[in-house]
């Protein structure tokens, strides 16, 4: 008897559930699907698996189906629970539901497909983590981390966001320290730190305030610094839901011409006063394209002196969120500076503070020095799969299946999400979706974004399998 084609994704939240559900959307044509995550909750992903009410999605719930041919699929959800879900009821296409609302939405549309007759031992899910993946004989190998190994006719690599890597500066004896926090989302920065420590915030984005709003919930009361080079803090969203701005016309390849574009949109947007948001967001449909006909300095050029001005602007803040950030600073519980850090070391017998800060503003000549208690690193997911340790990523690179992207922003893959391998090849039968792809497609970090990927990628999964794989519909 022959068996219907297994393909294996490997990782479990947004961009891998989402795109096994497109996957089995091919009805009798669908493949057998392994779905491997090494935590416990599918569908969720680090992003939703917060059960902080105060940690909001940074997108509209009218923008937030997880898929694109029915937009109005999460607002749908979100009626049927009433008081069911927490943050359900009386949510609207305006709200900014809680992420942990959304999180529930993501395992209830697995659980179902689960269930659905026309999946019945095609969604397999695999809780344990995928540490090697081989080519043998035509096909690929997936050995888990109990040691169990499936033959696959097809893989995907939805392995997320990465832990931050820590600065360079800290690769000394502080890194070692218990009181530095490499991973903001980890056990140990609701365990260690006290309810009156001072704590000193590496990073201003996106996770610096997750983790503010965090300490805050669990009654912290100690002051926290929170440094980067720039001092940038996300940008809020409007209070209402913005007016539409057309797309703009194609954009010049030259980042200097591009940016004077977009700040005179802004401006005549401002001059008949409306809010430069819709600006921003009218971007979205050409970005991917117009990453993609960058040229690579100028890629570059962006990375450098663009990038943090982009990520405030386009990635921002719910308004109660933003509100909750300017009070804070308000009272001096939360402080957010600009500078670049010079040294940090740990004092065990100091008086006040366990931990000495050195850093210097930006534009001045002079270091300043203060003491805090505590240290936690929010400057941002790890991008560069040469520092990441990973045992998969590891085992691939060691094999030459996978390389960096020539950004060192992730994965390396071409238009269709096919990984290349350390020659520039493409592996068959082997992809990736998600934050991984950013190389190459740039925006692939929200939701709008990774559904239109995850249902173009189906497809072209759908086409590989068809064309490849030596299989027939079970009896």
């Amino acid at each position: 008897m022959t068996t219907r084609p297994t393909i294996a994704i490997i990782g479990a939240g947004f961009s891998g559930s989402l795109l096994a559900l497109h996957l089995l959307s091919r009805g009798a044509d669908c493949p057998r699907i392994l779905l491997i995550e090494r935590a416990s909750d599918f569908g969720r992903g680090l992003a939703y698996a917060t059960g902080n009410p105060a940690h909001l999605l940074n997108v509209r719930a009218g923008n937030m189906s997880a898929f694109p041919d029915q937009p109005e699929h999460f607002l749908a959800w979100l009626r049927q629970q009433g008081d069911a879900v927490p943050g359900a009821a009386g949510a609207g296409p305006a709200s900014f539901v809680a992420r942990q609302t959304y999180g529930h939405y993501l395992q209830k549309l697995i659980s179902d497909a689960a269930k659905q007759s026309r999946s019945a031992g095609r969604l397999i899910l695999v809780p344990d983590t995928a540490v090697a993946l081989r080519h043998e004989g035509g096909r690929m190998v997936v050995r888990l981390d109990v040691g169990r190994e499936y033959k696959l006719d097809a893989a995907v690599l939805a392995i997320g966001n990465f832990p931050p890597q820590p600065p360079h500066l800290f690769d000394g004896a502080f890194f070692r320290s218990s009181r530095f926090h490499p991973d903001p989302w980890a056990p140990s920065v609701a365990r260690d730190i006290g309810v009156r420590d001072s704590v000193l915030v590496v990073g201003t984005g996106l996770t610096m305030v997750d983790t503010v709003l965090s300490l805050r919930a669990r009654g912290h009361q100690g002051q926290i610094v929170a440094l980067s080079r720039r001092g940038l803090l996300p940008r809020r969203h409007t209070d209402a839901v913005p007016h539409m701005v057309p797309p703009p016309p194609d954009m010049p390849t030259s980042l200097s011409r591009a940016l004077a574009h977009v700040r005179r949109l802004v401006r005549q947007e401002q001059a008949a006063g409306r809010a430069w948001q819709p600006v921003i967001d009218s971007l979205r449909p050409r970005t991917v394209a117009y990453w993609q006909a960058l040229p690579l300095g100028e890629k570059k050029r962006f990375l450098r002196h663009l990038r943090p001005w982009w990520d405030v602007h386009r990635h921002r803040l719910a308004p109660a969120v933003a509100t909750q950030l300017t009070a804070l600073q308000a009272t001096g519980a939360l402080i957010v500076t600009a500078g670049r850090l010079q040294s940090i070391e740990e004092v065990p017998d100091a008086v006040q503070g366990r931990v000495r800060v050195t850093y210097r503003p930006r534009n001045e000549d002079g270091d300043i020095t203060f003491p805090v208690d505590q240290v936690i690193n929010c400057s941002g997911p790890a991008c560069d799969i040469l520092r990441v340790t990973d045992p998969l990523v590891r085992d691939l690179l060691a094999q030459g299946t996978i390389r960096p992207d020539p950004l060192h922003l992730g994965l390396d893959v071409d238009a269709e999400a096919r990984v290349l391998d350390a020659g520039g090849r493409p592996v068959p039968g082997l992809y990736a979706i998600g934050p991984v792809t950013r190389g190459t497609f740039w925006e692939m970090t929200a939701v709008p974004d990774i559904r239109m990927q995850a249902a173009t990628l189906a497809q072209h999964i759908g086409a590989y399998i068809d064309r490849h794989a030596k299989v027939a519909v079970e009896a």
